[in-house]
């Protein structure tokens, strides 16, 4: 599994390389640490204060967002138990991908190597791409941290139904909202879609962010709605952070003005999420 993620960050590297030739540069690879550090700390210091900021549209946004996840929420016992049943169906080496990919010290090692590859051929685009991985997922991943234990929601494994909720417990089975697993991946995966414009690819990118918190719901680890929820932190943040890095990067690259957007579809018997990009 190490070698696949291995494959996935090279061809990335070298898709985005592509993209966008090595400029000459007269900088230091150690003045390009230095900066770039500096800006993932302040990234990600910015994506705390927007809320500071937000205005109507944006507290629309959330309300939309916190509004789609508790009818999820009101589902979980059927839905999570209807992907639950299905886990045997999935091909092991999904099952595997999305275990481990998903953890955070595979997580690292991926957007690292993103970084460290810019920096060694002195790209900006996998620089920058790289400093927005790891900020993103610093960011997000500090923040699901806090939720876990402030929220303190059972896990389905615990078999204490999904209203079970005990705030500030230490033990990992009352650290179910929002799902880590699928926030740190789909925050790679939002990321790294931005820098391409072909729905296909976008697509298939986004597929591959979503299968490590599917397979959490898979494994009784995390409800459904832990998932959808964990989704739209990954897209406020990386887009947070995008829009702080357009400041400081010479080159833009991510500031498409078309953001992803989720759709929740009901109908008789069933439940479905649109996604649009």
């Amino acid at each position: 599994m190490k070698k696949l993620i291995t494959l996935l960050v090279i061809t990335l590297c070298i898709s985005l390389t592509a993209q966008n030739s090595s400029k000459d540069s007269t900088e230091t690879r150690w003045d390009m640490v230095k900066y770039d550090v500096e800006n993932m700390f302040k990234g990600v210091g910015y994506s705390y204060a927007r809320p500071l900021h937000w205005q109507g549209k944006q507290w629309a946004q959330f309300g939309a967002v916190v509004g789609g996840t508790g009818l999820v929420y009101l589902a979980d016992d059927n839905t999570s138990r209807f992907i639950r049943n299905n886990r045997e169906g999935i091909p092991k080496f999904i099952r595997d991908y999305g275990e481990f990919y998903g953890s955070p010290a595979n997580n690292y090692l991926a957007t690292s190597g993103v970084y460290a590859a810019g920096l060694i051929t002195k790209n900006e685009k996998l620089r920058r791409t790289g400093v927005l991985l790891i900020s993103s997922a610093t960011s997000a991943g500090l923040l699901q941290q806090v939720l876990k234990s402030v929220v303190g929601r059972a896990r389905p494994l615990a078999d204490l139904g999904k209203d079970t909720f005990d705030p500030f417990n230490s033990s990992r089975n009352f650290h179910s909202f929002p799902s880590g697993h699928a926030l740190l991946a789909f925050t790679n995966a939002y990321a790294i879609g931005k820098q391409f414009k072909n729905p296909w690819v976008k697509a298939g990118i986004y597929t591959l962010g979503a299968i490590p918190g599917v397979s959490r719901v898979w494994d009784g680890q995390h409800w459904l709605s832990d998932m959808v929820f964990a989704f739209a932190i990954s897209i406020a943040t990386v887009e947070s952070i995008d829009r702080y890095l357009d400041k400081k990067y010479d080159e833009k690259y991510n500031n498409q003005q078309k953001m992803v957007s989720w759709n929740l579809n009901f109908g008789p018997g069933q439940m479905g999420v649109t996604v649009n990009f």
